[in-house]
């Protein structure tokens, strides 16, 4: 059997197993143990588990559950819920003001934590029922919801950029400062996007008036000291990093010192908090590190059999511009999204592509950009989109999945416009590096 052959049969196995329902990271590595033995036989198995050894012990991996107990904590604590009150108060009567401060919520808890699914699953909670509740158009209420809390692919800290860093065997650190400007203009698209249509059509995000400005923060200076902490908080994590006293491992650590910290001041700390906190993080990081198992052992045996040379050698012999091979890695990354939660396309994707990104003389820390922006359209793409589901969960009953796929359509289209704009302007992401 040549590689080509054997290529497809894989492809065609995994898809073939994910329609059964079986999780992604048993399916890949069942698949890849049949190939290890049915191509190697029973000797390649050592060179197979050395590769997943050395996923595992990764150092900055100890990043991720820090990251993850992270957001858990501020999930069950009120610190999200006073930022988006105090939010309310520099919205006024502006149109779609609600809707504006929501992203800019989803903003700043992005730069909190990094993990996306708790995040629309907070602001479905506090933000979706109150701008319904206003009158705002449910398809934009849904949208913003769903887009703003997709932020955290991309914001640092987001644990899409880790994991990215740890198989590109890049500097995080660098990914991290090369993804604020991207982030900033998808939060500034999303703002102008919905302003512009709250402007035009001011019934679809009614102005507060003096009978619905029932906000707990009577005055701006109450509402400062409720944007502090947060943003101490964030200072505290990225200020860190960017200034060069802690690596994004002990910066993920004083994290989750600071917003213990915070808890406690507030009041809110309890043993059960912990605890379910501490058994989120653990369920979280467990999928994240089976997948990454899976997958490691599945492009292992790939490489092995000479996948690699293969892929790497039918992409370089297109007689295109080398533009455009990044363009079909976006466009089948796209694809893979359809069906594949990130972490799967980037242990599978990634390793197989970039090699062929730095062959080709592009900046990895520009194609980790391109690869996170990638990962938002994914995060709202149906059938399978996670924020679509994510949000049901907590959306009101007369809420399908049918009005969550068709409000973020809007926004999908916004985050492609992004995704061209970095690839026709690489500036955009590495001009701080």
């Amino acid at each position: 059997m040549d590689i080509a052959t054997a290529t497809l049969l894989m492809v065609g196995a995994i898809f073939a197993l994910l329609v059964t329902g079986l999780p992604l990271a048993f399916i890949t590595g069942l698949v890849a143990m049949v190939f290890t033995f049915g191509w190697f036989g029973e000797t390649a198995l050592p060179l197979v588990t050395s590769r997943v050894y050395g996923f595992i012990t990764e150092y900055s991996l100890v990043a991720v559950p820090m990251f993850v107990l992270m957001a858990s904590l501020l999930d069950r604590s009120g610190i999200a819920k006073d930022l988006f009150n105090a939010m309310r108060v520099f919205a006024g009567r502006l149109p779609g003001g609600v809707a504006v401060q929501t992203i800019v919520v989803a903003f700043f808890l992005a730069a909190l934590s990094g993990i996306i699914g708790g995040e629309i699953v907070l602001l479905g909670i506090l933000a979706l029922p109150q701008m319904l509740r206003l009158g705002y158009d449910k398809r934009l209420s849904i949208g913003v919801v769903c887009a703003g809390g997709a932020l955290g692919t991309m914001m640092p800290p987001s644990i899409v950029l880790i994991i990215y860093g740890l198989i590109a065997s890049v500097s995080i650190a660098e990914l991290f400062t090369a993804a604020v400007t991207p982030a900033v203009i998808l939060m500034g698209s999303y703002i102008a996007y919905v302003l512009v249509r709250c402007l035009k059509n001011p019934e679809m995000g009614p102005p507060l008036s003096d009978e619905t400005q029932d906000n707990p923060f009577a005055s701006k200076l109450d509402a400062i000291k409720a944007i502090l902490l947060p943003g101490m908080i964030a200072f505290l994590v990225l200020g860190t990093i960017y200034g060069g006293i802690a690596s994004v491992t002990e910066a993920a650590a004083m994290g989750v010192f600071g917003v213990i910290l915070a808890i406690l001041l507030r009041g809110e700390f309890s043993l059960g908090m912990l605890h379910h906190s501490l058994s989120q993080t653990l369920n979280t990081c467990g999928m994240i590190i089976w997948i990454g198992i899976g997958a490691a052992a599945l492009v292992g045996v790939y490489n092995l059999m000479g996948g690699n040379r293969f892929v790497s050698g039918l992409i370089l012999g297109l007689e295109v511009a080398p533009i455009v091979i990044i363009l079909v890695m976006m466009g089948i990354m796209l694809v893979l999204g359809l069906f594949l939660d990130w972490i799967g396309i980037a242990m599978l994707a990634l390793p197989i592509f970039l090699p062929i990104v730095t062959q080709l003389g592009f900046d990895p820390i520009w194609f980790g950009i391109l690869f996170a922006v990638n990962m938002q359209v994914s995060f709202l793409s149906p059938p399978f989109g996670p924020a679509a589901f994510y949000l049901k969960s907590v959306a009101p009953p007369e809420i399908s999945l049918k009005d969550i796929y068709v409000s973020v359509l809007p926004f999908m289209l916004i985050q492609l416009c992004v995704l061209a704009a970095l690839l026709m302007w690489p500036q955009l992401a590495i001009w701080p590096l």
